[in-house]
């Protein structure tokens, strides 16, 4: 059951406006400065989440309990991170739940190891590939800050050369050349288990598919999925002017046995 009290160490979400968020660490003894005034955090220990509190200034936010969406886009960033709306349908398009195992590459910065380490909990594991540690080391930073680092198990190794793990449920790609990590998706995958692969560009899309109808894959599909947010107010509700595009192209396929010969 999660705590509804805001306790030491617990991280909270500033609001303040839906433009102006803050993700911090509630610590005793410190303050949250903001250009409307600062946040004593000893003020939000033992109050409910969702409470109002003033600032030095008089300005009022509100301590929200993070949710999933948070802990992603405020993610320490050393290279672009998957965005909620691709993650939220690669997970769908995995069919993974608690327990499941999966196996992911490459890392980046965690947002969708994050995502992924939270359906799989609390019985589940997700193996993140990664070559470069620096990004291992801020992934890893991300994964802990959002409490889900157990549920993972973070791998040095270039995926391209084999995945040591078997019978896992879903391979979950984002990298250059997922192409070439599809033949050992076949070998670690259970039957009808899942691939799930992002890519931003329509050559690579058109690479993986090729490689997944050359091993046995089934079921082949490429989505878009694009987002719109709305302005809402009386007489002016409209579509906003801006608005995150085009990110990638997700493309799933399950594993079918071959026929023996």
């Amino acid at each position: 059951m999660t705590n509804k009290k805001i306790n030491e160490g617990d991280y909270v979400l500033l609001y303040l406006d839906p433009r102006r968020t803050y993700l911090i660490k509630v610590e005793t003894g410190k303050n949250f400065h903001t250009h409307k005034g600062f946040i004593k955090l000893d003020e939000l220990v033992g109050k409910d989440f969702g409470t109002t509190v003033p600032s030095s200034v008089g300005v009022e936010f509100t301590a929200l309990k993070p949710a999933l969406t948070d802990y992603i886009m405020k993610s320490s960033r050393k290279t672009q991170i998957t965005y909620p709306k691709d993650a939220a349908l690669i997970v769908m398009l995995s069919g993974i739940g608690p327990g499941s195992r999966v196996v992911e590459s490459g890392t980046g910065t965690g947002a969708l190891t994050t995502a992924l380490a939270h359906y799989v909990k609390p019985d589940g594991k997700v193996y993140t590939y990664e070559l470069r540690e620096e990004f291992q080391k801020n992934a890893e930073k991300n994964l802990k800050r959002a409490g889900l680092l157990d549920f993972v198990e973070l791998k040095s190794g270039d995926i391209t050369g084999g995945i040591e793990e078997r019978d896992v449920d879903a391979v979950v790609l984002d990298l250059a050349v997922p192409w070439l990590v599809v033949p050992h998706a076949y070998q670690a995958l259970k039957p009808s288990g899942t691939i799930v692969s992002f890519s931003p560009t329509i050559d690579q899309v058109v690479k993986t598919v090729e490689a997944l109808k050359e091993n046995n894959f089934v079921f082949i599909e490429t989505v878009e999925c694009l987002m719109r947010s709305m302005q809402v107010e009386r007489g002016k509700t409209r579509p906003h002017t801006m608005m995150t595009g085009h990110t990638g192209y997700i493309t799933c396929a399950r594993k079918a046995l071959k026929t023996p010969q």
